[in-house]
């Protein structure tokens, strides 16, 4: 327990009201800033730690976030999903907010926003991975829950709000990469395509194509969990059939990881007999840093993301009229070692 002072004794030490000093410690936009500075600078200072239950009644409000995460976006998601959370979590727990995570069946995703919303367990929600044929936005709708989407749900981006990477334009600029280096024979392992990321970077992996006349072969195309497995897998059985790829765009650093062990037990040389080009959600347990980064990338870090939609929804709980608001981000193309022009076709 804090040996620190309570409400009272702290309005007494700032010489302000209760309630202005309540108002200040939750964020309401009708304190001043200075005020709100002066308060949480004595409130450090005396160890005044606010207890969440009387926050809740001062406020009104569950003072905590839902993420609620079906099993298959779970699995999908895993290393994504707790880098996001870090950011977000960071971001709540500044403004005094509590995080809550669920991680249901597929089969009560619905149920559990429901209780969310009858409980009034959460003050809004966050929606992950939104699939090609997204429907929690109207449920979230019908129960007046605020949310937004870390992703996109297609058709109903002026609608909603929400924080994404501008997929299609990232796996465009990085095919145009793999072409202008002279490579035609690309393979791309994607993430699940009922996904409207992956979806999106297909996309931008066929548009380049066929704006330099080529056709995407369907041998060389995969959609799958993005294990390491799934790369070296993959990889191996490409670059041992009769037409091998010269050139790997792959949608996870994970799985770039699994592609580049399958090159090397094929005795090749990554950057040299092959070139892969990953997505680098910029995670903190993997880093591909240094002067020259280990992989060629598009790199888009998921821990901003998650601080940003955090930023988002937490404005909209405080200000309920606002319209919805959207943040496209756009991913740099970072060159590495892994890539290199493509090998002289053999004589």
């Amino acid at each position: 327990m804090s040996n620190g002072v309570n409400l009272k004794e702290l309005s007494q030490r700032l010489n302000l009201s209760q309630t202005t000093v309540s108002r200040a410690l939750n964020g309401y936009p009708e304190v001043s800033e200075e005020t709100r500075k002066r308060v949480t600078e004595m409130a450090d200072k005396l160890g005044y730690a606010p207890n969440s239950q009387a926050r809740r009644l001062a406020t009104g409000r569950a003072m905590a976030i839902g993420h609620v995460i079906p099993r298959s976006i779970h699995e999908m998601m895993n290393p994504i999903f707790l880098e996001f959370i870090a950011g977000a979590g960071e971001t709540y727990s500044r403004h005094g907010y509590d995080m809550i995570i669920s991680v249901v069946d597929d089969a009560k995703e619905e149920d559990a926003y429901r209780q969310i919303a009858s409980r009034k367990k959460a003050d809004g929600v966050i929606i992950h991975g939104p699939a090609n044929d997204e429907r929690r936005h109207r449920l979230l709708k019908e129960l007046n829950l605020p949310f937004v989407v870390h992703g996109r749900i297609p058709g109903a981006e002026e609608e909603t709000s929400w924080i994404d990477m501008n997929n299609r334009r990232a796996f465009e600029r990085a095919t145009n990469l793999l072409l202008d280096l002279g490579h035609t024979r690309i393979a791309l392992l994607n993430g699940l395509e009922h996904m409207d990321f992956a979806n999106r970077r297909r996309r931008g992996f066929e548009e380049a194509l066929a704006a330099r006349g080529l056709t995407p072969d369907p041998a060389l195309m995969r959609s799958a969990d993005m294990t390491e497995p799934y790369g070296c897998d993959n990889a191996m059985e490409m670059l041992k059939s009769d037409n091998p790829p010269t050139a790997f765009l792959i949608s996870s650093m994970i799985s770039a990881i699994g592609v580049a062990r399958a090159v090397g037990q094929c005795g090749l040389k990554t950057g040299r007999d092959v070139s892969i080009i990953t997505h680098d959600d910029a995670l903190s347990f993997l880093p591909n840093s240094g002067e020259v980064p280990i992989f060629t990338c598009t790199r888009s870090s998921v821990r901003y993301a998650g601080e940003k939609a955090a930023e988002l929804l937490l404005n909209m709980i405080s200000n309920p009229a606002s319209k919805p608001a959207s943040l496209h981000l756009d991913a740099e193309l970072i060159i590495g070692q892994s890539t290199g022009p493509a090998p002289a076709a053999p004589k």
